[in-house]
């Protein structure tokens, strides 16, 4: 038995002013359940994928999916929580559930409301996923600047490379019209320190930093016997989670072992390489980030990370097209929503549902969705059973 995703809905992200965190939900949730074409009845239990650490007074917020529609009242319903991984953490649960056979249909929602605070309080929220007792008062752009501190250190000044990083991501977000920053700003502005890109923690500039964001999006999961009822299905050929220390001090920066071992069990276990992937969807929260996947990933040697944004290996026309959506840089980064967004995004690649970000042929999609500072990782690898 496996869980199959045969639905999704994917809000707008941006700073969403009108838009309470509730309001967030139930938009996803409806979405996903009109796609999938499932009477909420039918759902047997609900996750909720919700980092908050007091960016809303919603501390309590698993039941509020309930108000999608009245069959959906005594359903179970659970909040997850890992940091920027909440989405994953929930969809793994759900898939969990379903794998058991307590659950046949599962709904699963990633939301977070960022916007509510301003930038100070959002950090202060932020640094909330970092280790206390060593890390506390360090921003998370402090945090990914010592990674890439010490990458330089070892590597040479990679900074025309992250510029690189955030110009095609912000390029790509041109074809996502669910993306915060649709702004093709150039790799010259984003190379440049400036009044408008000034540095936020040397040596990341505000071009290097994702985005303050609002938004949801949501999964319809059922079980495989369950799947032929339904226009979409997409299969987990892996879903693998690693968890690593928390204090950084416990952890090789350069080395982003975590995320390393996350790729080499999930490849393991869908009998593949980085090679077969025809995209990844990843967490490129900083585009340090991105850059160190692209070595975790296997892509390229550990050190060389530069050479696949260089030599344009992960552009939409290279040997595998990273963040085709924009990724966090530009399409934004609502916490508990990124892990659940990043499998909606492939699912719409691998059925051909992509729109103008569509790759053509797209057979096999990696999805890395990572919380913290490379602490809880997520690696799923999907393909399409069937399409619309």
């Amino acid at each position: 038995m496996d869980a199959k995703i045969v639905g999704w809905g994917h809000t707008k992200f941006g700073r969403l002013a009108g838009q309470t965190f509730e309001n967030l939900v139930l938009e996803a949730g409806a979405a996903a359940l009109n796609h999938a074409g499932i009477d909420p009845a039918e759902i047997d239990a609900i996750w909720l994928g919700h980092f908050n650490s007091g960016l809303v007074p919603d501390g309590f917020a698993s039941s509020l999916a309930l108000g999608l529609d009245d069959a959906l009242r005594f359903k179970p319903a659970t909040r997850v929580e890992n940091a920027c991984a909440s989405g994953s953490a929930a969809i793994y649960a759900a898939r969990d559930a379903i794998r058991s056979g307590r659950v046949k249909a599962a709904l699963v929602i990633g939301a977070e409301k960022m916007t509510a605070k301003d930038t100070a309080g959002v950090t202060e929220a932020l640094a909330g996923a970092s280790y206390q007792a060593e890390e506390a008062g360090v921003s998370f752009p402090q945090i990914f600047a010592r990674f890439a501190t010490a990458y330089f250190q070892t590597y040479g000044d990679r900074s025309s490379a992250l510029a690189r990083i955030a110009a095609k991501n912000h390029a790509n977000a041109l074809a996502n019209p669910m993306a915060q920053m649709r702004k093709d700003v150039g790799f010259e502005f984003c190379n440049t320190v400036s009044e408008k890109n000034p540095m936020i923690a040397a040596p990341l500039r505000m071009t290097d930093c994702s985005l303050i964001s609002d938004g949801a999006a949501a999964l319809i999961m059922v079980a495989d016997d369950r799947a032929g009822d339904f226009a979409n299905s997409i299969a987990f050929r892996a879903a693998e989670q690693v968890n690593d220390y928390l204090p950084m001090s416990r952890r090789d920066l350069l080395a982003f072992e975590g995320p390393a071992e996350a790729f080499r069990r999930a490849y393991g276990k869908a009998g593949l390489g980085v090679g077969d992937l025809s995209f990844a969807e990843v967490h490129d929260c900083f585009t340090i980030a991105e850059l160190l996947v692209y070595e975790a990933m296997g892509l390229v040697p550990r050190g060389a990370g530069a050479r696949a944004i260089d030599e344009g290996m992960v552009n939409r026309d290279g040997r595998l097209p990273v963040n085709l959506s924009g990724g966090l840089k530009a399409k934004g980064h609502p916490v508990g929503a990124t892990g659940v967004s990043m499998h909606v995004l492939a699912a719409m690649q691998l059925t051909g549902q992509a729109g103008e970000m569509q790759l053509p042929g797209a057979e096999l999609g990696c999805v890395f969705n990572m919380g913290g500072s490379g602490v809880a990782n997520y690696c799923s690898i999907l393909e399409a059973e069937r399409a619309a």
